[in-house]
């Protein structure tokens, strides 16, 4: 298995790449900027392995990009919130899915600066304005793919309209069955199941 450090490295590059570089933790960054802020919604919309997104939040938080707090509208749960430094993140996640989208897959998702409605161009930059606009004026506009329906968990469902990043969903679906052991993040349990 490979190691998460570069050792002898002296780059920002490299240190960057020691927070954000394992598998998962852009997805679950993505996510974060998309609304996604429990542990039970993550698991919905990335069907992640619990142990490993057990760790990568508890990295993103040690190394101060997620904050945890407790969940205002459900005693003994937390939720996870993008920290300042987090949010700083934005535009080299734009660049990263505007990357992708020329050269992999189209995105299902556009970008457009809230406050005039253009779509950002390079660098997450507005071209009317000429600003970045911070993650929070940045409006998630889903793009009809024509082709197949997409993921159905109630995560991406809720990602179906949109809405400004950083707003957090509104999810109707999984929630979380108490802890079993105390190591292990708790598992899914489907509404109504």
């Amino acid at each position: 298995m490979l190691g998460k450090d570069y050792a002898g490295q002296e780059c920002a590059l490299a240190s960057t790449l020691e927070v954000l570089g394992e598998r998962w933790t852009l997805l679950i960054v993505r996510d974060a900027f998309f609304g996604v802020r429990r542990y039970s919604e993550w698991v919905a919309r990335l069907d992640i392995p619990r142990a490993v997104l057990s760790e990568r939040l508890r990295g993103l938080v040690a190394n101060g990009v997620l904050a945890r707090r407790d969940d205002p509208g459900h005693a003994g749960r937390t939720v996870y919130e993008l920290t300042a430094a987090g949010e700083e993140l934005w535009p080299a996640l734009h660049a990263l899915i505007a990357w992708g989208d020329r050269h992999r897959r189209s995105s299902t998702n556009a970008y457009r600066h809230a406050s005039c409605g253009t779509e950002l161009g390079p660098g997450a930059a507005c071209p009317a304005c000429r600003v970045v606009p911070a993650a929070a004026d940045v409006l998630v506009v889903p793009r009809a793919t024509g082709g197949s329906p997409g993921r159905t968990d109630p995560v991406s469902a809720a990602m179906g309209r949109p809405r400004r990043l950083l707003e957090p969903l509104a999810v109707d679906g999984p929630r979380l069955a108490p802890r079993r052991d105390r190591d292990a993040e708790p598992s899914v349990v489907h509404a109504g199941a």
